[in-house]
């Protein structure tokens, strides 16, 4: 995700291959050099093997993969998130800014806090949408035309138990060959959450005709509605106005 004047020209790269090749598999797979092919589609992919015991009801998870414009709309929309923060974690407090983090050399990644009702949806429910339908987890340091560690699949646990069950998720989908290629994901415990500027909240919904939004995330937004509507909230649930 860069400055919104370049975003247009990317978008402009990416919209003929949009038109010929299928919204959701350009979308998802960013036809970029290296990563699976664009006739995959966006689909469920298996839960978790081991779910989690903890059933405290409210509890928080972050996860990144790619613009967090993206990653923050789709979890706005799942039923049983409380809220859905963008912001940065994997770098220290002091480099926590847009500015910084997109030079690549913070050790931020973009990221998205979902504090969740736990009797409603479940951690293995959100890595689900996660790996399904949020991005691409076989990229390495980037999603699509978005490139460097700033972008890379991420799972930040926040508890030790969130910790064991991605990383056995991540060797459950490698194992079973739910993707093609092998998944890029890490799993970085003991990381702050930074929440980003505000107006990085709320921008798939302020922004629906922005051409990076309309083109690019969007279509995600409308799988998650498709593949997963037993969780499908209708209106977004806004960060506007939330403290914290």
């Amino acid at each position: 995700m860069h400055h919104v004047k370049s975003l247009l020209a990317r978008a402009l790269n990416v919209r003929p291959l949009l038109l010929a090749g299928g919204v959701l598999g350009v979308v998802y797979y960013g036809w970029s050099a290296g990563g699976p092919s664009a006739a995959e589609q966006p689909r469920v992919v298996p839960p978790p093997v081991v779910a989690t015991r903890d059933r405290s009801k409210i509890q928080t998870a972050v996860f990144a993969g790619g613009c967090f414009w993206g990653t923050q709309g789709i979890f706005q929309h799942v039923n049983g998130v409380l809220s859905a923060t963008a912001g940065y974690a994997g770098g220290s407090a002091e480099t926590a800014v847009y500015e910084l983090t997109e030079t690549g050399s913070t050790g931020h990644a973009e990221a998205v806090r979902i504090v969740f009702d736990a009797s409603k949806v479940s951690f293995g429910t959100l890595m689900q949408v996660f790996f399904s339908v949020a991005h691409d987890p076989t990229q390495l340091n980037r999603q699509g035309a978005d490139v460097g560690p700033q972008y890379r699949s991420t799972v930040f646990p926040q508890t030790k138990e969130q910790a064991n069950v991605a990383s056995a998720y991540i060797r459950q989908l490698d194992q079973s060959h739910a993707f093609s290629s092998p998944i890029a994901t890490t799993v970085e415990a003991g990381k702050t959450f930074y929440k980003a500027e505000d107006y990085h909240q709320d921008y798939l919904v302020n922004n629906p005709t922005q051409p990076y939004i309309a083109f690019v995330e969007q279509p995600k937004v409308d799988a998650l509605q498709r593949l997963f509507h037993s969780v499908w909230r209708e209106e977004p649930l806004l960060e506007a106005g939330r403290r914290g």
